[in-house]
């Protein structure tokens, strides 16, 4: 088993035989220096070089390098190798003790020692080769004698009678080690053409795991994206739900302090009454009828004009009040609730598909500058001259995208840079493009828009400026269409990502992506975003 183990060592990865004079690479593995070279040879115009054992890559060709101390070990091996291998083949004439061959005469059909094997004959008919048993193998089946040459046609070795009188007369024929050096050279690029297919699949194998890896990642990135998503929804459903309970419970507490405040408003009426009715009762009991008739006060007693009209409409509007839920409030309020939450998964799963939006350069105003890719659309100090068409903007430095949306949900996003000043948004295109105000993104009934300036945002439309609770923390907003639904929604894209607002409408004309540049730069980012 050691010297299994040690042949598995010294063999050549390419060849399977022991190393000759073996050669190194940087990466450390060890081949015959033919070997390596050929292989080297086929990666040559490939654009890089590469290990067979390892396949590490090499720009260059390597450099080669004589590995000394394996060569002598492979040398030491195979000096032993014939005593250990051929140990079933004895010495034919050392009779008196066994004596291991290290040679086989053909001819002789005899095995020597390395002592009967120095007096051996030399003469060419004497064919030797390694230690065998088996000598019969080595002689033609029909002649008996040593198979010398080997038949081209019929592809069989043959010996020099069937050559000259048996029956491959005639035919080509080659010396065994002529042919069996065309066998390996065929062997050979069938192996380099089994070493070029095993790299092959050795490459997909690792293209897949890379691949399984990559689905892992993404998969555990989707997953807390996911996770707080749910977090995210199950916040602002307890926010809903805090909000129309906490209505409920404030209508309660108004309808009550109003009936409190009646009560005693009442109590205190109906003391006087009682008041009243004791002095009343009083006279009446009284039997001298001067004393009755003269008592100052009865104007007053005998007043049964309650003049409380007031009093019954507020006590009927008062059991009236805070019967049943308010449903058409709640209604409308979990109708929007709900369907903001609804909106933000949408834009969610959505969000990952970002439309590749294009800036139209005959939109864009003369102090404008447009990118080649038609992506970045940055502000600039000197006249552009670009030409007066009817669709530029005249006195402001804005662009619309070249895309239409007139049905669908779409997204898209932009990178709007540092603390300058912009306007992101959604515009019908026969929004006013050479006026004043009234042409500037938001500051119309045809355009949605999403402002900065002086350090603070709002959501503006028909000049109408929100602003906005909180700033925009991430340099990237998004902007939700779904048009169907008339929404337009803006998100800051931070993480996890927040809603900032959402506009509603009836769309009557497609919209247009629109950007205002009052300093630096805006970037259109479309295409699939990593999330």
């Amino acid at each position: 088993m050691a010297s299994a183990d040690l042949s598995a060592e010294l063999e050549c990865s390419v060849c399977l035989n022991i190393f000759s004079d073996p050669v190194n690479l940087k990466c450390g593995h060890n081949f015959c220096p033919i070997c390596i070279n050929r292989v080297l040879d086929t990666q040559d115009g490939s654009g890089g070089y590469s290990c067979p054992e390892c396949r590490e890559k090499f720009r260059e060709r390597p450099a080669l390098h004589r590995n000394i101390t394996l060569r002598n070990i492979g040398e030491n091996f195979l000096s032993v190798q014939p005593d250990q291998e051929e140990s079933g083949v004895l010495c034919t004439y050392c009779v008196d003790s066994p004596v291991p061959a290290v040679r086989s005469c053909l001819l002789c059909e005899a095995s020597l020692c390395d002592k009967h094997l120095r007096v051996h004959k030399k003469s060419p008919e004497h064919v030797l080769c390694e230690p065998t048993l088996s000598m019969e193998s080595r002689k033609c089946s029909v002649h008996k004698k040593i198979l010398e040459y080997y038949c081209t046609v019929d592809d069989i070795c043959v010996c020099m009678s069937c050559c000259v009188i048996g029956g491959h007369k005639g035919h080509e024929m080659e010396s065994l080690d002529e042919a069996s050096e065309k066998k390996k050279g065929t062997l050979r690029n069938v192996l380099q053409k089994l070493l070029t297919q095993r790299e092959e699949m050795e490459e997909r194998v690792q293209s897949l795991q890379e691949h399984r890896r990559e689905v892992e990642e993404e998969a555990a990135g989707d997953t807390e994206r996911v996770s707080a998503l749910f977090r995210e929804l199950r916040r602002r459903l307890e926010d809903l739900e805090k909000r129309v309970l906490s209505e409920i419970s404030g209508r309660a507490e108004r309808v009550s302090i109003s009936v409190v405040d009646m009560i005693r408003e009442l109590e205190i009426k109906k003391d006087e009454l009682s008041r009243k009715m004791r002095d009343i009762e009083e006279l009446c009991n009284l039997t001298d009828p001067l004393t009755v008739l003269q008592e100052s006060d009865t104007g007053d007693l005998c007043d049964t004009e309650d003049g409380d009209d007031a009093d019954r409409e507020r006590h009927d509007r008062l059991l009236h009040d805070g019967r049943g839920l308010d449903v058409a409030w709640i209604s409308h309020t979990l109708h929007t609730g709900l369907s903001d939450i609804i909106t933000e998964v949408n834009v969610f799963f959505y969000i990952q598909e970002a439309e590749d939006i294009l800036l139209d350069v005959s939109t864009a105003g003369n102090y404008l500058r447009i990118s080649d890719d038609r992506k970045t659309a940055s502000k600039s100090h000197r006249h552009q001259n670009h030409p007066d068409t009817p669709e530029r903007f005249q006195y402001y430095p804005q662009v619309l995208g070249s895309r239409s949306f007139s049905s669908g949900r779409h997204y898209w996003e932009v990178d709007v840079g540092g603390p300058d000043s912009w306007i992101v948004g959604m515009c019908y295109p026969s929004m006013e493009r050479k006026g004043g105000m009234q042409s500037v993104i938001g500051w119309n009934k045809k355009s949605w828009g999403l402002d900065r300036g002086d350090d603070q945002y709002w959501v503006i439309h028909d000049s109408n400026k929100i602003p906005l609770p909180t700033n925009i923390s991430s340099n990237r907003v998004g902007i939700y269409l779904d048009y169907e639904a008339g929404r337009i929604s803006f998100y800051d894209l931070c993480d996890p990502i927040r809603h900032l607002h959402t506009f509603t409408s009836t769309f009557t004309e497609p919209l247009h992506a629109g950007v205002y540049v009052g300093g630096g730069c805006i970037k259109i980012c479309g295409g699939n975003r990593v999330m």
